[in-house]
């Protein structure tokens, strides 16, 4: 007669499915199981291989959790057991494998409850390192000043550290002004570098007039922060009164999106990161309605399948050149999981930026390198 248990006094827990890897850890140990069983059995009455179930509860406390162990460790131990007592004799070495097959059962379980709680250690730094890293970098858009802009970061996969990828736009009295950079290094130590960078840009946008001086300013903060080994490499962009301005500190140039064109706005000349004393020479553009510009880290660039790195140049204008700023980067981010299959190896900050044309020029409207040729 069977008797049916009512759901509702089954334990919540009994209840849970299994998780992947307690699925892949029990589905291991019953194999082996059922392989020794076989074994056993073809092998004649004497029970010549029992000791080796004693092997499932380790199996299984490679990938499930304590109680799934417990449970392979128990029904090893009941194979073992029936093995002795249907044997011709029980022999010492036979009560000696069972013994041990139990003995095995909770080593294992005593296994799988330290991986469980390192585990969970880990996931709960990772979790700290996101919330940190979402304190840190402050919604950007969609309208800063006269310009639309978006900002996009992109997670690896969860096997990954966090990174320390940092972006920040802000309307300031010398115009709209952009930073992206990217810190050596993952984990909370790299998103505490990217906090005193970002802290750092946060104030002294609004004082210096001349983007050099604010890449002094950031190069001190990371040199009284950091080893010697240490960086960040950074992009920092002006839009004043329709002209454009960029320095960089080792970081990957911005794209230029204009009428179909993809242009890379490489530095006059190269400069270190922040952190090895950048000595910086700024790239001016003048901007017509329309333009887009991006701003990206070094994993776009590095984002590859099959040896193949991911074809930013060629795809920018299609992906990017359409829609809202907003629309673009989410084109962009979609067309750049597809490429990866889903993994990457990096996180990804993206910041674009399209220019109207509108809006009154700013009394400060003309960098004060400019001013200085002129004079010259």
């Amino acid at each position: 007669m069977l008797f049916r248990v009512p759901m509702h006094i089954i334990p919540t827990g009994a209840r849970r499915p299994l998780s992947a890897g307690s699925r892949v850890g029990l589905g291991a140990a019953l194999v082996l199981l059922a392989l020794v069983s076989a074994v056993e059995i073809a092998d004649g009455s004497s029970p010549n291989y029992v000791g080796l179930v004693a092997a499932a509860p380790f199996l299984a406390a490679a990938f499930a959790t304590w109680r799934v162990v417990l449970s392979a460790g128990v029904l090893a131990t009941l194979v073992g057991v029936t093995f002795a007592l249907t044997g011709q004799m029980v022999s010492l070495a036979t009560a000696v494998n069972v013994v041990g097959i139990a003995l095995a059962t909770g080593l294992a379980a005593a296994v799988a409850v330290i991986r469980e709680r390192q585990a969970e250690q880990i996931a709960e730094l990772s979790r700290l390192a996101s919330v940190a890293q979402q304190a840190v970098l402050r919604p950007i858009g969609p309208q800063v000043g006269t310009i639309s802009v978006a900002g996009r970061y992109i997670s690896a996969t969860a096997a990954a550290d966090i990174g320390g990828d940092l972006y920040e736009a802000l309307d300031t009295p010398y115009g709209v002004r952009m930073i992206i950079g990217d810190v050596r290094g993952k984990g909370l130590d790299a998103v505490r570098l990217a906090s005193i960078v970002l802290g750092s840009y946060r104030h002294v946008a609004y004082e210096r007039a001349d983007l050099r001086a604010i890449v002094a300013d950031l190069d001190r903060a990371v040199a009284r922060s950091v080893g010697d080994e240490d960086f960040v490499t950074a992009a920092l962009v002006e839009e004043r009164g329709g002209t454009l301005t960029i320095v960089n500190c080792g970081h990957p140039a911005p794209l230029l999106l204009r009428r179909g064109q993809v242009i890379p706005l490489e530095p006059p000349a190269p400069a270190p990161p922040l952190g090895f004393m950048p000595v910086v020479r700024p790239r001016v553009e003048r901007l017509e309605p329309g333009d887009r510009l991006l701003l990206f880290t070094d994993g776009l660039g590095e984002a590859r399948r099959d040896g193949a790195f991911f074809p930013t140049a060629d795809r920018a204008w299609r992906l990017l050149g359409h829609g809202t700023v907003g629309d673009g980067l989410a084109s962009l981010e979609s067309a750049l999981i597809e490429w990866v299959y889903g993994r990457l190896d990096d996180d990804i900050a993206l910041v674009l930026m399209e220019y109207t044309g509108s809006g009154a020029v700013p009394a400060t409207s003309v960098p004060s390198w400019e001013v200085g040729a002129a004079e010259g």
